[in-house]
């Protein structure tokens, strides 16, 4: 490791953590319970994105907004017609009751009880081996301050045998001319800011966030408006599955602006925020202007690590966040890099698991006996109604890619459970090798989908086929019955006409 200011070894920490979301959260409590010093420094709030402005609000709010769908429903169930009764900051209000409850697991006493330092303020490097933190005090506590040491310019002096980064990401503010003159939420102020009932919303980005948010608000009375700037909503998704999706918001009222690039930005003297957009396939047309109480953008994540002063340490960083290899670490290989600050999955599950392979590799003594990443079985869930979950390869990846495939679609309409509950819309998609019950992917589209789709999940990790799915009794009636049913369907095509042959004939000779 490369020298820095002489220090005492009871200055030095066996890892710090920058950032205390989900990846450092998790980094900081592995290694202090398994006996390392370690300090962890965060700039903002404890949990980080997903508990404070990202999963955890917005499920709160996706909670009550099904509910109140589900009432206007009613009739779906057996129930007379009615309107649902609801105040919209009541709504507000039990998402932030629910996130109450959770923060204590994020907390900073919770951390100094498990022997973590915590330090509150922004972290930056001095050299390879050393950053610097200008606390902020914090209402929770005061910064112990154990290990630390204090800098010339008055900020706080940390060294470490290893770092690691987990800054997280932000939301990416679009290029639109005038968008700084104009007031514009993002999911880091939209939950504890927007403190009455707009009339209208405007939703930049139709990615999971966008859609979300903008069947979230249809369903308090809020009228909706996603403007996409790609030819479909959920990039990610195959087009029939982005396309069903689509038709499902529509039906309950949120407008779809598809190909349309927001142009400029301006705010109306009623307050109101209007948008000139360009529509990217449309020459007869090509300008339209759009009027809403609110603007929200959700237009994609941009990487936190412009202010770490990278270059001191010696980081190599991309466009996109801080470049590292299989075993996570940068280029310098005792500073490693997890979460959303490298990407290529931008998920708090995937943040989590990013941690425990650092947590391992920073203990292990040699390279050899470190563990790579394995982003082979990823999965991920955008939670509309009905929700939208997907792992391993799409059919977008397999053409792609020149993978032979069959597929295996299931309707939620064959499900017994799915249609005595009344929630029969949607399907599941499974991708299996050529002539093989090995499993390549998966996507359902429907109630629990998220729920549902572990099954699969686990398959594909254990190497499980879709064979072996099919013979699994499952219980009846449950929506689990999906995957069985997927199964059913690929034990039915090794039923060959020479098979069949057999089969008759030794039936035959029983009579």
């Amino acid at each position: 490791m490369p020298s820095s200011t002489p220090s005492t070894k009871k200055d030095m920490y066996n890892v710090v953590v920058i950032g205390a979301g989900t990846a450092g959260l998790v980094t900081a409590a592995g290694t202090a319970g398994l006996g390392g010093r370690v300090a962890l420094i965060e700039r903002n709030k404890m949990g980080g994105d997903c508990l404070n402005f990202g999963c955890v609000p917005s499920k709160a709010l996706i909670s009550s907004a099904r509910l109140i769908q589900q009432i206007r429903e009613s009739e779906k169930w057996g129930l007379d017609r009615q309107e649902p009764q609801f105040t919209f900051d009541k709504i507000f209000e039990r998402m932030r009751a629910r996130r109450a409850k959770i923060a204590p697991n994020d907390s900073q006493e919770r951390f100094e009880s498990l022997g973590v330092d915590v330090f509150r303020g922004e972290a930056r490097f001095v050299s390879p081996n050393e950053i610097e933190v200008n606390v902020v005090p914090s209402p929770q506590s005061s910064p112990s301050g154990r290990g630390g040491r204090t800098a010339p310019g008055g900020g706080q002096r940390l060294c470490a045998k290893n770092f690691v980064i987990a800054t997280g990401s932000r939301a990416t503010i679009p290029n639109i001319d005038g968008i700084d003159g104009v007031p514009f939420f993002t999911n880091e102020s939209i939950f504890d800011e927007l403190r009455s009932t707009p009339r209208s919303i405007i939703i930049l980005g139709g990615g999971p966030i966008g859609c979300e948010l903008a069947q979230m608000f249809a369903r308090l009375g809020v009228q909706a408006t996603i403007v996409q700037r790609n030819a479909q909503l959920l990039p990610r998704e195959d087009r029939d599955v982005a396309d069903f999706l689509e038709r499902c918001l529509a039906s309950e009222g949120v407008r779809i602006l598809k190909n349309a690039e927001a142009r400029s930005a301006t705010k109306n003297s009623d307050g109101t925020i209007a948008l000139q957009l360009l529509d990217r396939q449309s020459s007869a047309q090509p300008e339209t202007r759009l009027v809403g109480d609110v603007l929200l953008v959700a237009a994609g994540r941009t990487a936190n690590f412009r202010k770490l002063d990278l270059e001191a340490a010696g980081v190599d960083v991309g466009d996109k966040g801080i470049c590292v290899n299989n075993f996570l670490q940068t280029s310098q290989p005792y500073i490693y890099a997890v979460g959303d600050v490298i990407g290529p999955f931008q998920f708090t599950h995937m943040a989590d698991a990013q941690a425990r392979v650092v947590v391992r590799n920073i203990l292990m003594p040699f390279q050899f006996l470190r563990q790579r990443v394995d982003y082979s079985v990823v999965p991920w869930c955008t939670y509309t109604d009905p929700e939208v979950a997907h792992v391993g390869l799409s059919e977008k990846d397999a053409q792609n890619n020149g993978t032979a495939y069959d597929l295996f679609r299931i309707e939620l309409a064959d499900v017994d459970r799915a249609v005595v509950e009344s929630e029969d819309t949607g399907f599941a998609k499974i991708l299996a090798a050529k002539g093989s019950d090995k499993i390549l992917g998966a996507t359902i589209v429907g109630p629990e989908a998220g729920d549902l789709l572990h099954e699969f999940v686990l398959a594909m990790k254990a190497g499980i086929g879709l064979g072996t799915i099919g013979s699994t009794i499952h219980a009846y009636p449950t929506l689990a019955e999906l995957a069985r049913k997927a199964g059913d369907k690929y034990n039915k095509t090794r039923l060959t006409p020479n098979a069949k042959k057999i089969f008759s004939w030794l039936y035959r000779r029983q009579l």
